[in-house]
């Protein structure tokens, strides 16, 4: 669901990608929710959420009420 949200197409959430995806959610705070949410789930450390850290970003992201399948 949140690779809709990918609007460059290159595969990986930008931080400012993740950041609008937070407030289309309904989210406050969303550009220190979307990098506190990046540093956690980005495990290699290139910045950006790829496809394999992504279940890590979901369940990040459930600590503040969002259900992302």
């Amino acid at each position: 669901m949140l690779m809709k949200y990918d609007k460059n197409k290159d595969g990986k959430l930008s931080k400012q990608e993740l950041r609008l995806a937070f407030k289309e959610m309904g989210l406050h705070f969303c550009r220190w929710k979307a990098g506190k949410a990046l540093r956690h789930a980005d495990k290699n450390g290139d910045g950006y959420i790829n496809e394999d850290e992504m279940s890590e970003l979901v369940q990040y992201a459930t600590r503040w009420g969002l259900s992302i399948s």
